[in-house]
């Protein structure tokens, strides 16, 4: 068990239990999965890139990365249905703590003029988005073997009704909201 699993079972359900006022440990909110998407619209010109994508992100989610495949065909991109334009990994259970702790105490202290993530960012229904601007914040990726820059949109899925609700969730587990 990760430290943030069991710091979740030990301290942030019963803090939300409290707070909300649930009647049932089941109606606590918790993370359900995060999901990381990559998107390459240069990988149409060179199918490399994908593949570069892909094992970078595998090194920073700790699990194996997917390609994503253009839904329609679009002209003025130059873009063909079934084309791969993106990487995808989903993580859930313990490689989604590891990956959460990763990221909230080594890879956004390592932002530059970093004042903490947007408290905005929620869509409405207890999920959050983050998208981060380059790939160099995570210690598993060596500078000197990237080939470009890339950005990333990290999303967390939560089981909770609210954004109040997701908020504190994700504020107990150690996200750095802005203040």
């Amino acid at each position: 068990m990760s430290r943030l699993s069991e710091r979740y079972q030990k301290e942030v359900a019963p803090a939300l239990m409290k707070e909300f006022a649930y009647k049932t440990p089941m109606q606590i909110p918790r993370l359900d999965k995060v999901v990381i998407n990559v998107g390459a619209g240069d990988a149409k010109e060179n199918s490399k890139v994908i593949d570069n994508v892909i094992s970078e992100i595998t090194m920073i989610a700790g699990q194996k990365a997917v390609p994503t495949y253009a839904r329609k065909s679009v002209a003025n991109f130059k873009l063909r249905q079934g084309m791969k334009i993106g990487v995808k990994v989903t993580l859930r259970g313990e490689r989604m703590y590891e990956f959460i702790d990763k990221l909230f105490n080594f890879a956004l202290p390592r932002v530059r003029d970093f004042k903490g993530i947007n408290p905005n960012a929620f869509d409405g229904r207890g999920n959050y988005a983050l998208g981060l601007k380059e790939q160099l914040i995570f210690p598993e990726i060596e500078y000197d073997k990237v080939e470009k820059v890339r950005g990333m949109d990290i999303v967390f899925v939560t089981t909770a009704n609210t954004d109040a609700e997701a908020k504190s969730l994700l504020d107990k587990m150690g996200a750095p909201f802005a203040k």
